[in-house]
């Protein structure tokens, strides 16, 4: 059955929606702990207001998944305080490398012999973030600790991902819902970082606007989005389709900001992406000979 050009749609204005954090999060004129806890805040409320499916199969399991999403979530608007939004959303994209350590220790999935050189592919990109020397600008006071962060949002990424993945099978709940371990990262990010967003300081209304959409619209909207669309869209046509974000995200902090990756940032999150989406392709062209 092929997918309505309308899921299509919400796939492609999820990932444009996605792609506004970075240049979103550098505006707010609030900390980067702020942006995190009030983002999140907004984003669980937001949520739970506009799906019926959040209000329901909470579990200690959601909340164990919800641990490594709310540690995506801070790390990933701490790093775009520090470092440029590519830097931050191509290491993030990162996270299959990540995935494919943790699942054989996580979900006993072994690793295929194919997955080797995608892995390779990976690491190449990762590495290319951390040749040489970013020169710090306004948007990018620290590159150096921004990438780290960036790269640890990536592995929380994956967490999450394996804890989806787990909760679906038999050794989770079996319920393999998304939407409670999305309500509880986000609660849970908004209540760790809230003792260090205060004091709360003098902020205008722009700055609460920004934040308002960065949880209503750049979380919640996106999600609710993608969640429907999956629905009818193939897990490849999706990943693909949702590769707008790391396209788009370089660009806005460029028109809003003025901020230019390096050359090395490129070619990095050119060979990690490409790689991701390789696999992806691989591994749907594979499935049905398998199955």
């Amino acid at each position: 059955m092929r997918a309505p050009v309308g899921d299509r749609l919400k796939l492609v204005l999820a990932a444009a929606l996605f792609s506004t954090g970075g240049a979103a999060i550098k505006t707010a004129a609030f900390s980067g702990w702020q942006v995190a806890s009030f983002r999140s805040g907004i984003a669980a409320v937001a949520v739970l207001l506009l799906t019926p499916a959040a209000r329901r199969g909470y579990s200690w399991r959601a909340a164990l998944v919800g641990v490594g999403y709310a540690a995506t979530l801070v790390l990933f608007v701490l790093a775009n305080k520090l470092t440029t939004s590519a830097n931050t959303i191509f290491l993030q994209s990162a996270a299959p490398l990540y995935m494919l350590v943790l699942s054989p220790l996580l979900l006993h999935e072994p690793v295929r012999r194919r997955d080797l050189g995608f892995v390779a592919a990976i690491a190449l990109g990762l590495a290319l973030f951390f040749l040489g020397v970013d020169t710090p600008v306004r948007t990018a006071p620290d590159p150096a600790r921004g990438n780290l962060f960036a790269a640890l949002s990536g592995v929380g990424w994956a967490f999450t991902m394996c804890g989806l993945r787990w909760l679906g099978t038999g050794d989770g709940d079996g319920r393999g819902s998304a939407v409670p371990s999305v309500v509880l990262g986000n609660v849970i990010a908004c209540l760790a970082c809230l003792p260090f967003a205060l004091p709360l300081g003098e902020h205008g209304p722009a700055d609460w606007a920004i934040v308002s959409y960065l949880g209503i619209f750049q979380i919640a909207l996106a999600y609710i989005l993608v969640t429907a669309a999956l629905r009818t869209v193939p897990a490849l046509e999706a990943s693909v389709l949702l590769l707008v974000e790391p396209v788009l995200n370089p660009i806005w902090s460029w028109l809003v900001h003025g901020e230019r990756p390096t050359l090395w940032a490129v070619v990095g999150g050119a060979v990690i992406i490409g790689a991701t989406t390789l696999k992806s392709w691989v591994d749907a062209r594979l499935a049905p000979a398998a199955a």
